[in-house]
């Protein structure tokens, strides 16, 4: 198979929703270890600092389900020459911008990068966003970026997605919100794409879709959980739609970021994505680059080895080899 392939000043505060799920904090052990990348001879960047007090961050982004994470919404910053285009952050499904770029967000801050962050799909005060059809969200998102390119001046975002904000979300924008322009990629909005665990071809929960499917059930969950549970699913219309005509748009360069360990968007080789004309995409399996990280789905947005691959993702003609840390699955590291 062809290549398918973090202001320190907030630290303590930011995690992730799902931390909620785990009953004590962890600080992953790093190893100081090197995974294969291009290397440059340019300063070395700050490295990806771990999240802390998960519990707290958790317990604030219920609270506080519209807060911004760290480094992220300054409507004044202008993008610098060596950062000319600002990062959207896109999160996943029933998750927020809090709680799902808490480390993500400050550490690209922190490389020079003017960051944004929006929540999408849900109901403003409702702490578990990215539930709504993704068609919708798209149209959301589509008019978010145009008041990112407004307020900078930039002609161009990269975008950054976890699961949902990663896959089906920003696709569906690519292709049918204004996102790119097939007959001249040049005025495409987006330049690359860069996606952690995304559900590109619909995501079973280790079969339970397969089951509620088959049972005729996706109705059912949908009403209760929300669309996006359908949306996601493999076979779903909206994946059919995506998947029609390829995987890719032109003018955009894609990079996915997966995991073995991913038990939502299964099975992970869904995640890989094929380019077509005008695109490029690298498919990477995080186990490949870092073998002793065991991240799952959740946690990934938390792995400082993935915020190291993003990093060189939206730059890589400055690309460091990753310097590999233990990351555990729910806690990240």
């Amino acid at each position: 198979m062809a290549d398918r392939t973090l202001s320190r000043s907030r630290a303590n505060r930011p995690g992730g929703r799902w931390a909620a799920l785990c009953a004590s904090v962890a600080l992953p052990l790093a190893l100081g270890l090197t995974g294969p990348a291009a290397a440059s001879a340019a300063p070395a960047p700050p490295a990806p600092v771990p999240a802390l007090d998960l519990a707290t961050a958790v317990a604030y982004g219920l609270v506080h389900p519209e807060a911004a994470p760290a480094g992220a919404d300054d409507w004044s910053c202008r993008p610098s020459r060596a950062h000319p285009r600002p990062v959207v952050l896109l999160h996943g499904s029933a998750a927020n911008a809090y709680n799902n770029w808490s480390m993500l967000a400050p550490y690209l801050k922190s490389l020079g990068y003017c960051v944004f962050a929006p929540n999408y799909g849900g109901t403003p005060g409702n702490p578990f966003k990215a539930t709504g059809p993704v068609p919708k969200s798209a149209r959301q998102i589509a008019r978010y970026v145009d008041r990112v390119l407004k307020a900078t001046g930039a002609r161009k975002v990269d975008l950054v997605g976890h699961s949902q904000g990663g896959g089906p979300t920003p696709r569906w924008y690519l292709r049918f919100e204004g996102g790119t322009d097939p007959a001249h990629p040049e005025r495409g909005k987006v330049r690359r794409l860069i996606a952690l665990a995304p559900s590109n071809h619909g995501g079973n929960l280790s079969g339970v879709g397969t089951v509620t499917g088959r049972l005729g059930l996706d109705p059912t969950v949908s009403a209760v959980v929300g669309q996006a549970w359908s949306d996601q699913m493999p076979g779903s219309e909206v994946n059919r739609t995506l998947d029609r005509d390829g995987d890719t748009r032109p003018g955009v360069s894609y990079t996915v970021v997966s995991t073995r360990y991913d038990l939502f968007a299964t099975p992970y080789r869904n995640n890989f994505l094929t380019a077509g004309p005008g695109a490029t995409v690298r498919n990477i399996l995080i186990q490949d680059v870092c073998p002793q990280d065991v991240s799952d789905h959740l946690s990934l947005a938390y792995d400082t080895n993935a915020a190291q691959l993003v990093r060189n993702a939206l730059d890589p003609a400055h690309a460091r080899p990753v310097r590999c840390g233990i990351t555990l699955p729910l806690l990240g590291g």
